[in-house]
């Protein structure tokens, strides 16, 4: 069955990503956009286009909870990616990423969506990593100090946010779990790493790397996850010699496993 889906931020480096992969597959999914506008940032550097017609692409502020209403009607899942993406401005953040956020959340309870997708990062997990001394070494590349054998951080570990960006991603994570536990809505937090223009690391490490593409293949497995998945937190990062967070809950639950690593791409 083809399911509707709206992909919020479509224009961002990471939702038209996601937007590249699935138009891929006309028969499974039928896409929507929300955006501030119809353009791609600045930061794709490749030749990608958002070729929606105007009646699936929506032009609205996050703040405009009618707008974001009228966008999420009729929707199967809303992935939702669009957000201040770190300025460390508080009024953008406020406005972005905690208004904005309910709103989302909000409209999709109420309109009778299935599932919303949306968007952590992996700076949530900032403090875990600078407290940890096996992450620390991996993190630096010092493979002298990192044991055989490591537990690698899981998503069930409290959240060690270091600035106020996180701080509010940390809150979206919190909502999912409110409106899977008051609602009838699939809520899945997705903490990702570093997506960047290039599409390769930009130091010989790449811990927290993620490709383009395995950002938005990860996106698809909790598209086309069960019903039974009603709340989770992933890991969204490509594997790594020097990963130091768990991604194994993420194959048991949705069937996702990273295709690219951070070594072929330096």
């Amino acid at each position: 069955m083809m399911k509707k889906v709206l992909i919020t931020g479509i224009g961002g480096i990471v939702g038209s990503s996601i937007y590249v992969l699935l138009k891929q597959y006309p028969q499974q999914y039928e896409l929507y956009g929300l955006g501030r506008r119809k353009a791609l940032s600045a930061r794709v550097q490749d030749d990608r286009r958002l070729d929606l017609p105007e009646s699936r692409f929506a032009v609205c502020e996050l703040t405009d909870f009618d707008g974001v209403s009228r966008a999420v009607e009729g929707m199967d899942v809303v992935v939702h990616m669009a957000a201040d993406p770190g300025s460390q401005n508080w009024e953008s953040l406020l406005q972005a990423n905690i208004i904005g956020a309910y709103n989302v959340f909000e409209a999709c309870a109420r309109g009778g969506v299935r599932r919303i997708i949306a968007a952590s990062t992996i700076q949530v997990s900032t403090g875990n990593q600078q407290m940890d001394p096996v992450y620390r070494a991996l993190a630096a590349g010092d493979p002298a100090a990192v044991p055989e054998t490591f537990t690698r951080l899981s998503t069930t570990v409290p959240a060690e946010p270091r600035n106020l960006y996180a701080a509010t991603k940390v809150f979206s994570e919190s909502l999912c779990r409110v409106y899977a536990a008051r609602s009838d809505l699939s809520c899945i937090a997705l903490r990702i790493g570093w997506v960047l223009s290039a599409d390769r690391p930009q130091n010989q490490r790449g811990d927290i790397w993620c490709s383009q593409a395995d950002i938005a293949r990860l996106v698809r497995c909790c598209i086309d996850a069960p019903p039974e998945v009603r709340f989770d937190i992933f890991y969204g990062m490509s594997d790594s010699s020097h990963r130091w967070v768990d991604l194994e809950n993420a194959r048991q639950r949705v069937g996702w496993v990273p295709q690219d690593r951070a070594e072929d791409r330096v």
